[in-house]
């Protein structure tokens, strides 16, 4: 896609997307051509892709195929499908309402500068603590309430960092703001960054098995057999579970504590031939 597609609000704008990078790779490519794909002629699709007409029914199906959609992408398609057809300007607010909220959570990509973010597990948490503190950046209140305990260096660093690299603002109070809410990363170099942060992550969760009282955790397994199919969906599963619970946290009104979810799916066997 040429657009970014969580972002697109008129289904036909996806579809414009579609011929004009498909113009671009091949010359020849035509309206008459994408309308065979969705079983309209090349007028009625001009106007389709012009918003002057909507594309029938019986052609959605043809147009997800076309776009390569599937799962929440094509649920997502559906939804501004809908909207867009609904003479009800209420029934048309509520399908956009349900196709946001199926959009991902806005993230920041950490540079190659910011991978120091992840050289230790209690940067995020400090981070994150900022949140809960209402910016207040004490280094000592922070380093008696991050568990298991840092030092109040270690805190100093911690802030000191994160205003280097831009993650949290100072305001005109004096308090800390977090600068963006969701990070991702990307590329070889961060994906090692991140490996080792996750590694420290787990070990926690390993030690909260004796640290943390049951009734201020949930650590739960689960070994099962499945097929490739299975597999699949329950990776699929748990990325929007990720994804819910990511819009979830973006909620919450007034947060007092900082918790870590750490989700690992992996084998214990070979796959059987």
């Amino acid at each position: 896609m040429m657009l970014n597609f969580w972002n697109v609000s008129d289904y036909r704008d996806l579809l414009k997307s579609y011929y004009e990078r498909r113009k671009e790779e091949l010359s020849i490519y035509s309206y008459r051509m994408m309308g065979e794909k969705l079983g309209v002629d090349s007028s009625y699709l001009y106007r389709v892709l012009q918003k002057r007409q909507q594309l029938p029914s019986r052609s959605i199906p043809a147009a997800r195929e076309l776009l390569g959609l599937t799962g929440r992408a094509a649920e997502y398609f559906d939804l501004l499908v809908a909207a867009a057809k609904s003479k009800n300007s209420k029934e048309s607010h509520e399908l956009m309402e349900k196709a946001l909220a199926l959009r991902d959570v806005a993230r920041k990509e950490i540079t190659q500068s910011e991978l120091r973010f992840f050289g230790e597990w209690w940067i995020p948490a400090v981070r994150a603590y900022l949140e809960i503190s209402g910016g207040d950046a004490n280094p000592k209140r922070i380093a008696e309430y991050i568990r298991p305990k840092i030092t109040e260096a270690q805190a100093t660093e911690a802030l000191q960092l994160l205003k280097d690299l831009g993650l949290v603002k100072r305001l005109a109070s004096g308090k800390l703001k977090i600068a963006d809410a969701h990070l991702t990363v990307g590329g070889p170099e961060k994906i090692q960054a991140v490996r080792r942060y996750q590694q420290e992550i787990l070990q926690l969760a390993a030690k909260a098995i004796d640290e943390c009282p049951v009734d201020k955790r949930d650590i739960s397994t689960l070994t099962m057999a499945v097929d490739a199919a299975a597999f699949d969906d329950i990776r699929d599963m748990l990325r929007e579970m990720r994804r819910l619970i990511q819009k979830r946290v973006d909620e919450s009104v007034a947060p007092d504590r900082i918790m870590e979810l750490s989700m690992a799916f992996f084998p214990v066997t070979e796959i059987r031939k």
